[in-house]
């Protein structure tokens, strides 16, 4: 990179990289909008969140072509290899993360599941002009031990099961992991691919979700307020996350974003304390330096590059 392109180009790094780290923001309520959907079962919210975001971008579209802009038939023509990968990170990471749960303890499979930031970090060292240093290891780690904590807080102290006949359930969890992992660092060899094309994987999901529901489980609709969290997780942290994380790997400094995610549970474990559904305690505050430092830390080049 020559001088004449720095300055312009590190600014756009960091604005592509805060962009991203919106969806973070966004991953944080969906534990708290979740709880107050009911009991809607798994596949059955994600046919329906994945649908309220696949509507939200149609109308994106329509409103784009009624204006005359029939550019958006073009950018959502994409090779079969891009559909592949984007429908097979949003649907296959949640299809991973409930086969795991549903066979193995909900603290394991998270602890498990919780990889993915650190394998962003470590994954991103194979991508072209990235280099991976100590600081973004040790930044992803400390973040990792901080989401570790809050697992652990959130089952009561209770420690790790780790048994034999749960295999089937860390296999799972470790597949949610490398899903979500690949899916990100792969979506920069994809940096062309215009982000409206999300979109379309949102009603793939959707479609695959419903599939997976008529299949598995039995249709409980939400009542009240639930149609209320349902939009509300459609809207944002199963909406607009995917749109800006989409944009941030792709533009920004994707080492940073996987260190800051780890923002995701800590944050959530902040808002659940707050509507008392979660308690405060010396755990939560040890979390919120081990991921608040590790992020900061591992976003090292960006900050000093900007």
């Amino acid at each position: 990179m020559t001088e004449s392109t720095l300055p312009t180009a590190a600014p756009a790094r960091l604005r592509a990289t805060l962009i991203g780290g919106v969806a973070v923001l966004l991953w944080a309520t969906l534990a708290l909008l979740t709880t107050a959907t009911g009991p809607v079962p798994p596949f059955q919210l994600v046919a329906l969140t994945f649908a309220v975001a696949f509507l939200l971008a149609a109308g994106k579209w329509t409103v784009e072509i009624l204006a005359g802009d029939r550019s958006v038939l073009d950018r959502l023509r994409q090779p079969p290899a891009v559909w592949l990968l984007g429908v097979g990170g949003l649907f296959g990471y949640h299809f991973f993360y409930f086969l795991a749960l549903g066979n193995a303890p909900a603290v394991d499979a998270s602890l498990i599941a919780y990889l993915w930031p650190l394998l962003i970090v470590v994954f991103s060292a194979l991508l072209p002009g990235e280099r991976l240093r100590w600081f973004h290891l040790l930044g992803a780690a400390a973040g990792l031990v901080g989401a570790a904590l809050l697992v652990l807080h959130k089952a009561g102290g209770s420690g790790l099961a780790m048994r034999s006949e749960f295999a089937l359930g860390y296999l799972a969890a470790l597949a949610c992991a490398l899903t979500w992992s690949g899916y990100s660092v792969l979506s920069r060899r994809f940096g062309r691919v215009p982000t409206d094309v999300v979109g379309g994987f949102c009603g793939a999901t959707a479609v695959l979700g419903l599939l997976c529901h008529m299949a598995f489980e039995e249709t409980r609709w939400p009542e009240g307020i639930g149609w209320l969290a349902v939009l509300g997780l459609g809207l944002g942290p199963v909406g607009a996350a995917f749109f800006v994380w989409d944009h941030g790997v792709k533009h920004g400094d994707i080492k940073a974003l996987g260190a800051f995610s780890y923002a995701a549970p800590l944050l959530s474990t902040v808002l659940l304390i707050a509507f008392g559904r979660a308690e405060a305690s010396w755990t939560v505050a040890a979390a919120c330096l081990l991921i608040v430092g590790g992020a900061v830390l591992a976003s090292r080049d960006v900050w000093r590059r900007s």
